[in-house]
């Protein structure tokens, strides 16, 4: 059984401007077979040297690599190229299932537990020590994930299935014939992972906690919006675009290729569309509760584990309050230093071009971040009919063995303006996302640790990027320092809102009444702010809280090296450590302190 959903994708969005990293190799849990945990503590008896415990760990973290990728298609191809180089033999041609029952997830939890429970610690490698406590801290919080299974839901606002399955589909690679087979016959089974997916949504029903019906219109309205594209539906031109570059198939063979796509489409994906439609309708008005998380059952520790899960830290959600009141504190007096300046200053000479953009940020880095090895890169535009519906840019991330081969979407119909495309390509490029992508995927990590999901480090990271590259345009000091800490602001008050909705209990009038304290009265605004928070508890906090860890963290290395401390050294111990909790990172960027 496996617990991958097919899609893990993060979002923010800053008033008009939403950033994206989306990813189809991010896993939630682990579908653990019965003999594992038998076949490992057998190898345990062979070695208990340390040469021996290395080994062994990672055959271990291999074989649960392997095992994970194999339970699904989508999470298999595009997280390897090459999958037989791994000894991987795919099965069941699958997008995954929507598990309804925590037995089989703690069981599996458990076995793995116990398999960490056999090595010796002490006698692993640094580098095997580092994946040991990752892995041990993404057990512990899938285990206590579990115990809410139905409070998650698959198709939120900003993360939800409905929206970002069709980009998944557009962007699957095609490397050779069987890879456009393999498409196909995925393509066919939409329906049976739909079904799925309302199998999950009426058991949530049943427990009283399916989505509120303004929630459940708006998901409705975006899938009309995927199934009313009829014949300008990206996943046709999509196809035909990446089957032309298959050479070894023929222009008859590509041909009828592109005729089955079209029927795929028509008698499978859009059907499916259709019968989520119809069924999200019948169970709107099942919904109990129109407001934040507190007001479930157990509604409140629900929220505490959202947050602990979703920023990737240790700290309380009232720490975290306090913490977000610092930072903006400190923020707003920097802000008083600097003199007011013109939007129009701001923007007179930053490229247009994303490309350039992108090219300038790559240059423009290499003094305050370490080199990274030669990549590529395309930049893609957002098909017209789906620019109201995705944000102004993503990042897809790359297969582990092919992570040079880059796309960055850019959705012209919601870039601001110049420097707002700026810093959003600075989040989802250099020294963003794609960045640490590739820069982690060069260190040749565990492979286990690729399919982890962190994401308070890696939107914190590509947040924190974002922060500096307000310093990397073409601006004077005080210009970047107002712009950055207003930027930094905004991502603060939109943290402080989520948790007085999901912890407090806000109203919209509470909403409301909080943004006026700082001068931002448009309501209409604010209460479709309020709508998307309610629909993805904790999504704002992975940005901001991440992105003030790393400022934490930074403080400390500051403090520890005063005068001699390097930006670039800091950058490097972090992105060295790679995705993981910050106790973890803490830990180990502190053995670099320590040295």
């Amino acid at each position: 059984m496996s617990f991958f959903r097919g899609i893990q994708e993060n979002k923010i969005e800053k008033g008009k401007k939403n950033v994206n990293y989306i990813t189809a190799r991010k896993i939630k849990a682990f579908s653990v077979i019965a003999g594992t945990i038998g076949i490992l503590l057998l190898s345990g008896c062979q070695s208990q040297t340390s040469s021996g415990q290395d080994r062994r760990f990672r055959q271990f973290t291999k074989q649960l690599f392997c095992q994970e990728l194999s339970s699904n298609t989508i999470s298999l191809h595009y997280t390897l190229k090459n999958p037989k180089e791994y000894d991987i033999r795919e099965n069941e041609v699958t997008f995954g299932t929507f598990p309804t029952d925590n037995k089989n997830l703690l069981a599996s939890v458990e076995n793995l537990e116990e398999v960490l429970k056999t090595f010796d610690y002490n006698k692993l490698s640094v580098e095997n020590s580092l994946t040991y406590d990752v892995l041990k801290c993404y057990l512990n919080m899938t285990e206590r994930d579990a115990d809410y299974i139905l409070y998650d839901e698959p198709m939120g606002l900003v993360s939800g299935v409905q929206t970002q399955l069709p980009v998944i589909l557009s962007e699957y690679p095609f490397y050779e014939q069987s890879d456009v087979d393999t498409y196909l016959q995925l393509m066919k089974t939409t329906p049976e992972y739909f079904a799925s997916l309302l199998k999950f949504e009426q058991k949530k029903s049943k427990a009283g906690l399916f989505m509120s019906d303004k929630m459940a219109e708006q998901v409705i309205e975006q899938c009309k919006a995927f199934r009313d594209m009829e014949e300008n539906n990206y996943l046709y031109s999509t196809f035909a675009e990446r089957v032309q570059t298959v050479t070894s198939l023929s222009d008859k063979q590509k041909s009828d290729y592109i005729q089955k796509n079209a029927r795929m489409i028509k008698e499978y994906v859009l059907p499916a569309y259709d019968k989520l439609i119809c069924e999200i309708e019948k169970l709107k008005g099942s919904g109990k509760n129109e407001q934040g998380l507190c007001y479930l059952p157990r509604g409140k520790d629900y929220y505490e584990q959202v947050v602990e899960a979703s920023t990737g830290s240790m700290r309380s959600v009232e720490e975290i309050r306090d913490m977000t009141r610092r930072q903006m504190t400190e923020d707003l007096e920097a802000m008083e230093r600097v003199m007011k300046i013109s939007e129009k200053e701001v923007n007179a000479s930053i490229p247009q071009n994303p490309t350039s953009i992108l090219q300038d940020l790559q240059t423009k880095i290499t003094t305050s971040f370490p080199k990274l090895p030669d990549t590529t890169y395309e930049v893609k535009y957002v098909p017209k009919a789906m620019q109201e519906h995705l944000s102004p840019a993503f990042y897809m991330i790359p297969a582990i063995d092919a992570y040079n081969e880059n796309v960055i979407y850019v959705n012209e119909a919601q870039i601001g303006n110049t420097m707002a495309l700026f810093t959003t390509l600075a989040h989802e490029g250099y020294p963003g996302h794609l960045y640490q992508t590739v820069y982690f995927a060069n260190t040749n990590p565990d492979p286990i640790r690729t399919i982890l999901n962190f994401g308070g480090y890696v939107e914190g990271w590509a947040t924190y990027a974002e922060m500096c590259s307000y310093y990397l345009a073409p601006l004077t000091k005080d210009q970047a320092t107002l712009l950055q800490k207003n930027s930094s602001i905004v991502l603060g008050l939109y943290t402080l809102a989520d948790i007085g909705i999901h912890y407090d209990g806000w109203s919209r009038e509470d909403a409301i009444a909080f943004y006026k304290k700082y001068g931002i009265g448009d309501e209409d605004n604010i209460n479709r702010i309020y709508d998307l928070i309610l629909g993805s508890p904790g999504n704002y906090l992975k940005y901001y809280v991440g992105y003030v860890e790393f400022l934490e963290l930074k403080k400390d290395w500051v403090k520890e090296y005063g005068s001699q401390a390097s930006q670039k050294e800091f950058h490097k111990a972090v992105l060295d450590v790679g995705p993981a909790p910050f106790k973890v990172v803490e830990k180990y960027i502190g053995r670099e302190l320590d040295k």
